[in-house]
């Protein structure tokens, strides 16, 4: 890859920002112009990795005059000709830092936000197994999404009608806009959901108790999105009082010895969140029958909140208009149960990048 197929990443994380982060938008757009900059990315890099970088360096320099860009750090500045200007300065000051920060780390998207899909689906699993489940999420990240029954959720629907879950006095509170697909009527949600056992497997899982794992997390969202920050801030504190078993592991190979863990008696809900798309497509076939080995023997729901034809076409085939709304960073959530071999899964619901929308299909 060419310094120039760099800087054609860098536009298209730019064209991905806007209307979302005018601040990234507009760092990403003039750092695929400037040589120097783009250069500090290897070729193949994520481009998202130099924003992440640059948001950590000011997280340990906050009094440096780039922080009054960055919300995060309390700055009210908006985009202006000083921005570039300065985040270049900054950046370049500290190119080595910067390079190193790219090529030993990885981006973290452990967004909360997505329980808002999540908690109705693990809801329905939980009264098909007619009470408590166990929850094990493949490619956790730090985990935080385990904690959705005990988050707070607020459902606004057309017509001004409102859905309320979870419990009344949760750390967490989440809201999502819900509208409804052709014929789909409104999920059941319950105030409660069960939860036994919380289990994590991810091949490099994050302890958000370990401050500087932490702070690369919250560098890792967008310094203009604040309520994304102020939601991770708030989970990983609620985490840390009662912290998930998270396994370093395979999300194949190692799927049922982690599985194992709970008594095969009790029914397992398996969650998966934008995990397949970043996989190989044979792993992914890999994966389902994986599941559908497990489901064989003990009762094993798999919950997943990913693109259409990365996991749900793998059982439910045949519906590529699902597809359709992944080009808008949107992912399809499917509910997969399998009776005596066979598969029973069904679309739920269209999820936003960031759960903050879900288009409701399920009658």
């Amino acid at each position: 890859m060419s310094l120039e197929e760099v800087k054609q990443g860098l536009r298209a994380f730019a064209a991905g920002a806007a209307g979302a982060s005018p601040l990234y938008e507009h760092l990403a757009e003039r750092a695929a112009e400037d040589g120097e900059v783009a250069g500090l990315l290897a070729p193949g890099d994520d481009p998202a990795l130099l924003l992440a970088a640059a948001h950590r360096l000011i997280q340990a320099d906050p009094i440096h005059p780039l922080s009054r860009y960055y919300p995060s750090l309390g700055g009210f500045d908006g985009v202006d000709g000083g921005t570039w200007p300065t985040f270049r300065e900054f950046l370049l000051a500290r190119a080595d830092r910067t390079r190193e920060l790219i090529s030993t780390r990885e981006i973290e998207v452990n967004e909360v936000g997505r329980a808002t899909g999540l908690y109705p689906a693990v809801a329905m699993a939980a009264k098909q197994a007619g009470g408590e489940v166990a929850l094990l999420e493949v490619g956790c990240g730090a985990g935080l999404l385990l904690g959705l029954d005990r988050f707070g959720f607020r459902y606004q629907c057309d017509g001004g009608e409102q859905i309320v879950a979870g419990p009344a006095k949760a750390p967490v509170g989440l809201h999502c806009a819900l509208d409804l697909g052709s014929g789909a009527t409104l999920p059941k949600m319950p105030k409660k959901v069960a939860v036994s056992a919380k289990l994590g497997l991810d091949r490099a899982p994050v302890d958000v108790s370990d401050e500087e794992k932490l702070a690369w997390l919250e560098a890792c969202v967008w310094a203009d999105q604040l309520d994304r920050i102020r939601r991770l801030r708030t989970a990983a504190a609620a985490q840390r009082k009662d912290p998930p078993e998270l396994v370093v592991g395979d999300a194949v190979d190692d799927l049922a010895a982690v599985a194992a863990r709970v008594p095969r008696e009790v029914p397992l809900v398996v969650l998966t969140c934008r995990l397949l798309g970043h996989i190989e497509e044979e792993r992914r076939a890999d994966f389902v029958s994986a599941l559908a080995k497990l489901a064989a023997d003990r009762p094993l729901w798999w919950v997943g909140d990913e693109p259409y034809e990365a996991a749900l076409s793998h059982v439910l085939p045949g519906h590529d208009e699902l597809a359709f709304w992944a080009g808008a960073g949107s992912c399809t959530l499917g509910l997969v149960h399998w009776r005596d071999g066979v598969a029973d899964a069904v679309a739920l619901a269209h999820t936003s990048r960031y759960g903050q929308r879900m288009t409701w299909l399920a009658p």
